[in-house]
C-alpha cells in the first residue's frame, strides 16, 4: 500500500493497525517525502536477513540508505493485530509500540512535514489515521 500527498506534520499523531501475515518474516512502514527519501523505515523482523525478533530503523537520503539502528524490544506477534503510534518532531521520531513503550528514531531528514507513505512485506493494514 502506498499513499502520496497526505499530510503528516510535526505535532501530528500516526495511528497504524497493521496485521501481519501468519507466515510473516517482516514488514516494513516507510516515511519521507517519496521512495528515495524516508525519514523512516520501521521494520520489524519476524525472521528476516539472519535476524529475528528485531525493529531495525533506518533513513534514506537520495536513495542512499544511513546506519541502521535496532530495537531489542519485539512486541509484534505473526498473525495478530496490533496497533502503533508515530509522533514527530524536526529531531526524532517517537515511536508507541504495541506494548505500550516507546522507541525513538533520529529524524535524519530534519523536516517537520511529510506526504509520503507505504507499508510494504508480509501484512497488511487494518487502518490508518492521522489527527
Amino acid at each position: 500500500m502506498k499513499v502520496v500527498n497526505m499530510t503528516f506534520k510535526e505535532g501530528h499523531e500516526f495511528k497504524i493497525r497493521i496485521k501481519p501475515d501468519d507466515d510473516s518474516n517482516s514488514f516494513a512502514i516507510n516515511i519521507g517525502h517519496d521512495s528515495e527519501n524516508l525519514a523512516l523505515h520501521f521494520n520489524p523482523r519476524f525472521d528476516h536477513c539472519g535476524e529475528s525478533d528485531v525493529i531495525v530503523c533506518n533513513s534514506s537520503s537520495g536513495g542512499s540508505w544511513g546506519n541502521e539502528e535496532r530495537c531489542s524490544n519485539f512486541p509484534f506477534q505473526r498473525g495478530e493485530e496490533c496497533k502503533f503510534y508515530i509522533n514527530f518532531n524536526w529531531e526524532q521520531f517517537f515511536i508507541k509500540l504495541p506494548d505500550g513503550s516507546m522507541m525513538n528514531f533520529p529524524n535524519r531528514l530534519g523536516d517537520t512535514k511529510y506526504k509520503y507513505f507505504d507499508v510494504s512485506g508480509e501484512a497488511r493494514i487494518v487502518g490508518i489515521k492521522i489527527k
